[in-house]
């Protein structure tokens, strides 16, 4: 392989064949060219910028085998034993910016969770949040309440809510430390400055504080995690529920109880599980499902382990046994990988697939604490978001990775801190600005639930 002079210094070259998957950003013409070894990524994000003939330059990642590339390309070949005699294909793709602060939303109490509608209802989205108040509200994008759950006396939750999500625009679940899970009807009026959140469904079925829930809309099913040990399986049709246990429902010798019966309004009926799965041996942190596949689902539990379980039967299919307790779970459909935060501080990419060879396919490390909550980028199958009790939320993209002694590991491309804390460090610990939960929505960023009692907004701007 020839060689040149870059800088006044004498560099081998490496024949490099250059492809895109940015139909707006294609080279015309992809045939093999000569680069020198010592280039990195940013001369030849420039090299490719003066291809293209852009008016304004345009930073660009490269990917080599699926990998960002992060040291010269004279490195990479010597580290994977790649001759220059080879032409190597290598990917450009728009480099992604820092999500940029946009807004917060304030509640009295620490933040457990947040959601917003699905994106079928553009036009208007709505945002969830679940509180330690034991209230859930309904808020529009301009930071105003909509709607606020009844206390308890009136149908609402007697605990703090710790889940809660939209089933679809008009419905909502919200899972407490009361042990119920509870179906509520959400109301607009016409000009959508009020709404009303109507509790219609109590379902018991839990002996111990409620996690986590999961919606699928079209077939009115829920998952929910539970301290109990154990997977519920429920749905959000009185009609095909079957009854709730009788020792499980509030008795109307109660306080509350006489509450409720002097109370016309109040008619929420009761219901038990289609199921309760048990073969965790700890307490359940996460339950989703299949994304692909509503008769599979997935749960974490501080027992270290990921199941697979049998919708349809309650039947245990598979376990993922890790090295750490596991706090929150979800899933990468594209890349047939579960993504689950842990007590080890990092994230780990679970392979559920029988054929895996191994356990953890990836760990993503960077976090100083647990890590709590997980929300994948709607518009990137590489890229997903994770919350901590450091106080801060990491935006990964799987591909940018290093292999080492402990395997594949990944690095964070982006650390959001707290708007709360107006640019003072946070503490290792995260004290008064854990984050507790995550949704990332295309339509209004990726939003982050807190012990600071907020919701924090950053932008969901992909690329630069």
């Amino acid at each position: 392989m020839a060689a040149s002079e870059v800088n006044g210094v004498t560099a081998q070259n490496v024949r490099l064949r250059f492809t895109t998957r940015e139909g707006d950003l294609e080279l015309q013409s992809n045939a093999p060219v000569l680069i020198p070894t010592t280039f990195r990524r940013y001369q030849l994000s420039q090299y490719i910028n003066s291809q293209l003939n852009l008016t304004s330059p345009v930073p660009f990642e490269i990917l080599v085998n699926g990998s960002y590339l992060r040291t010269s390309l004279e490195d990479y070949l010597s580290q994977n034993g790649i001759s220059t005699e080879n032409t190597l294909t290598v990917e450009y793709v728009r480099a992604r910016i820092p999500p940029q602060y946009t807004a917060s939303y304030e509640h009295d109490d620490w933040v457990s969770d947040v959601h917003v509608t699905p994106n079928m209802h553009a036009d208007k989205p709505r945002i969830l949040t679940a509180s330690y108040d034991s209230r859930i509200r309904v808020w529009n994008t301009s930071s105003q309440v909509l709607a606020t759950s009844a206390a308890s006396s009136d149908g609402g939750h007697a605990s703090f809510v710790k889940s809660a999500k939209f089933v679809s625009p008009t419905q909502i679940v919200s899972a407490s430390y009361d042990r119920t899970v509870k179906v509520w009807t959400y109301q607009e009026n016409d000009e959508a400055s009020q709404a009303s959140l109507t509790p219609t469904l109590d379902l018991y079925g839990h002996q111990a504080a409620v996690e986590s829930v999961a919606a699928h809309a079209s077939t009115h099913r829920l998952l929910t995690a539970s301290m109990d040990h154990s997977v519920g399986f429920w749905s959000t049709r009185k009609s095909d529920a079957p009854p709730a246990p009788g020792n499980l429902v509030p008795r109307a010798i109660t306080k509350e109880g006489k509450r409720r019966k002097l109370n016309p309004s109040i008619s929420t009926a009761q219901r038990g599980p289609l199921s309760l799965m048990r073969a965790h041996t700890a307490p359940v942190s996460d339950a989703k499902f299949d994304k692909k596949d509503a008769t599979v689902g997935y749960s974490s539990s501080m027992d270290h382990t990921v199941r697979t379980w049998d919708l349809a039967t309650g039947a245990l299919v598979d376990t993922r046994t890790t090295n750490s307790a596991l706090f929150c779970l979800d899933q990468m459909p594209a890349l047939s990988l579960l993504a689950a935060g842990s007590a080890g501080r990092d994230v780990k990419l679970v392979d559920p697939r029988a054929s895996a060879t191994q356990v953890v396919a990836m760990t993503l490390q960077g976090h100083k604490n647990h890590v709590v909550s997980l929300a994948p980028d709607p518009k990137n199958d590489y890229v997903l978001a994770s919350g901590s009790h450091d106080g801060t939320c990491r935006v990964w993209d799987v591909r940018s990775t290093k292999s080492g002694k402990a395997g594949v590991t990944g690095q964070s491309i982006f650390t959001i801190p707290r708007a709360s804390l107006q640019g003072k460090p946070a503490l290792a610990t995260g004290e008064g600005v854990k984050v507790f939960g995550l949704c990332w929505d295309s339509r209004i960023g990726l939003l982050s639930a807190g012990e600071d009692k907020a919701v924090q907004v950053n932008s969901s701007d992909n690329v630069t």
